[in-house]
């Protein structure tokens, strides 16, 4: 992580939040990583992880997934165009590797419209769920 964020010191709660954020599978929510964070650093508040979210959010080193059922999540922004899977079992979301879509980006895709971005999440079971 960088010395500074935004002209903001370097903290150990800083560095804890965005190591876990590129550390997991996918997504995450404040409830979720706010208790992962707390195994790193004992007694993190909750507000700090928002603090902490908007700062990096700003910075431009994290960015907001927003499902279909419009919960946010948060992810690194260095992964790059991918999906994400949703387990409707035990609720956890990972990213998807490459893209299913092929859309043309230089010429109308469908009754003059022009694409510039897309999102898909694929519902299913995942394999922890499967057993």
């Amino acid at each position: 992580m960088p010395r500074s964020i935004l002209g903001q010191r370097h903290t150990r709660q800083r560095d804890a939040i965005l190591e876990i954020l590129q550390a997991a599978a996918g997504p995450l929510t404040v409830p979720e990583l706010h208790a992962r964070a707390q195994e790193v650093v004992a007694g993190l508040g909750i507000a700090t992880v928002y603090r902490t979210l908007k700062l990096l959010q700003e910075a431009k080193l994290i960015q907001t997934v927003v499902l279909p059922s419009g919960e946010t999540r948060y992810e690194p922004t260095t992964r790059g165009h991918h999906h994400h899977f949703h387990c409707r079992a035990c609720g956890s979301v990972y990213d998807l590797e490459g893209c299913p879509i092929q859309i043309p980006r230089d010429r109308p895709y469908a009754d003059g419209f022009y694409v510039d971005d897309h999102e898909v999440t694929l519902y299913g079971t995942c394999p922890s769920c499967q057993v």
